[in-house]
């Protein structure tokens, strides 16, 4: 079968093309013929080598991804051969034409979905729902600010927001990304490249400024969010690039919380629940994941180029 091998760590360059042996599941395995596959920021951080998890080498990357369910393992359950499905932290790339799932990481894509949507879901999705309800408790009636709305994380959380009837501040830095954030239900968008847009948001909460944060730069911004938080608001590191400094104090007068996160720390019965969360909106309509760009499979080293560009607009998924 065809799929992206990284023989060695480094930049996207060091990934091809090769035909290498066929995927035979193994027990509670499923294996999956991959018509999406979704292209997240983590995986490039992986293929450095500068992550704290490195796969053996050589290596398919990849953790999500849509398709078909083809084969079975012995022992797997609730699961049927033909069924469309998505996929998140496959045991092998989903930057493939098949993978290998474990079953407990195979969740049912409703029709109302595309398969490329199906690859949206696992990273961004399930980290904004944590983000915005597992750590930060977030609640209706609060404001939330998604520092960063226009990305895949950023739509999610826009999208989960709006519905679970939080007054929701995104930001962008594309007229592009200012019209999608507000298709998704953001009561304001500010423009993060504006030096007034701090000024403008203090304005808009009335002084009194937002109760959670959802922060993909923390490098540029923690220690500007300190400063925006209403009393003991919080703010949860979904992203960053290196250090930042802050002033403790901007903490300690408004009781304030800055809570990190990372996808690998879920546990099995917190992933069901999200995941289960995830597969409702989907149903209902309320989550519609955007794509942003499609590519095919031989160009995934231009999708890694892209997914950390400045003025993220949707998903990034390959195509094989």
């Amino acid at each position: 079968m065809k799929a992206i091998l990284a023989k060695e760590f480094g930049g996207p360059e060091v990934m091809k093309l090769e035909e290498v042996e066929d995927l035979i599941p193994g027990r509670h395995q499923v294996l999956v013929r991959v018509e999406a596959a979704g292209v997240n920021p983590v995986d490039v951080y992986i293929l450095s080598g500068q992550y704290a998890r490195k796969p053996a080498l050589p290596y398919t990357p990849g953790m999500d991804g849509a398709g078909v369910v083809v084969a079975l393992g012995m022992g797997v359950k609730g699961i049927k051969k033909d069924s469309r499905v998505y996929v998140e932290s496959a045991v092998t790339g989903t930057y493939a034409r098949f993978c290998l799932v474990d079953q407990a990481h195979v969740h049912p894509l409703p029709d109302a979905a595309t398969f490329a949507q199906g690859a949206a879901l696992g990273v961004p999705y399930a980290t904004a729902h944590r983000a915005l309800f597992g750590k930060a408790k977030a609640l209706a009636g609060e404001t939330v600010l998604v520092h960063g709305a226009s990305g895949g994380v950023g739509t999610a959380a826009v999208q989960m927001a709006k519905a679970a009837k939080m007054k929701v501040i995104g930001t962008a830095g594309t007229e592009q990304g200012f019209q999608l954030v507000k298709e998704q239900g953001a009561t304001h968008v500010l423009n993060h490249k504006d030096p007034a847009y701090l000024e403008e948001l203090m304005r808009l909460t009335e002084g009194r400024g937002v109760d959670v944060i959802l922060e993909m730069a923390a490098h540029v911004n923690l220690g500007k969010d300190l400063t925006l938080l209403a009393p003991r608001g919080r703010v949860v590191v979904i992203g960053s690039r290196g250090p930042v400094e802050i002033n403790p104090r901007d903490a300690m007068g408004r009781e304030a919380a800055i809570l990190g996160m990372t996808l690998f720390n879920v546990g099995p019965k917190e992933r069901a629940a999200i995941h289960k969360d995830l597969i409702q909106g989907l149903k209902n309509k309320g989550l519609k994941p955007v794509i942003g760009k499609e590519l095919p499979l031989d160009q995934a080293a231009e999708a890694f180029r892209l997914v950390l560009q400045p003025g993220a607009f949707g998903k990034i998924v390959l195509v094989p």
